[in-house]
């Protein structure tokens, strides 16, 4: 059975305890979501498809009045989570709509081109702010679980989202002030 990416998110968020896909959803929303998002309409479908395929299992656990199933991972899904581990990533894809309008603002005057490098600048600033935020409950939750790797992930996103600010403003300057190899070219 070919998995997609929400099915791997899926799979890696009930590899360590049973969760309804609201919590599923919910962990996603302050995890993944700033590198690898997913919505209800991927999440619902993908569990129906991993529990008829046995690579999840799940049980009613209704709340009060409302209807409530829990997903655990199987054996089988357990076995296809760490042989996708095991492979290569195959997608390295960034879609960034600023990258994709400054690419094509050389139809408007630097003045405001300016503009687009600004909104990018501000919000990876926002992001490394709120990335940081998380970073002391990250930390409590790896000496816990005694697992380094969420972590790991979110400081990689606060560098990231660093250097791309950090870029943005470089890039603002050589708008306003091309070094000499830039002018000649």
């Amino acid at each position: 059975m070919d998995l997609s990416p929400t099915a791997y998110v899926i799979l890696g968020m009930v590899s360590r305890e049973p969760r309804s896909g609201y919590e599923i959803k919910a962990l996603v929303d302050d995890t993944t979501r700033f590198f690898w998002a997913a919505s209800y309409g991927q999440i619902y479908p993908e569990l129906k498809r991993l529990s008829g395929a046995g690579l999840v299992a799940g049980v009613d656990a209704p709340r009060g009045d409302r209807k409530r199933t829990v997903y655990a991972i199987t054996a089988d899904g357990e076995a296809a989570l760490k042989a996708w581990l095991r492979e290569p990533p195959e997608t390295v894809e960034m879609r960034e709509e600023g990258l994709l309008k400054l690419f094509f603002s050389g139809v408007l005057p630097p003045e405001e081109a300016v503009a687009t490098l600004r909104a990018m600048r501000e919000h990876r600033i926002g992001v490394a702010e709120r990335l940081r935020a998380m970073e002391p409950d990250a930390q409590e939750r790896t000496e816990a679980n005694d697992d380094p790797y969420p972590l790991m992930v979110l400081q990689g996103g606060i560098e990231f989202n660093e250097w791309f600010a950090g870029w943005c403003e470089r890039m603002e300057t050589r708008l306003f002030h091309p070094t000499a190899d830039e002018r000649s070219s």
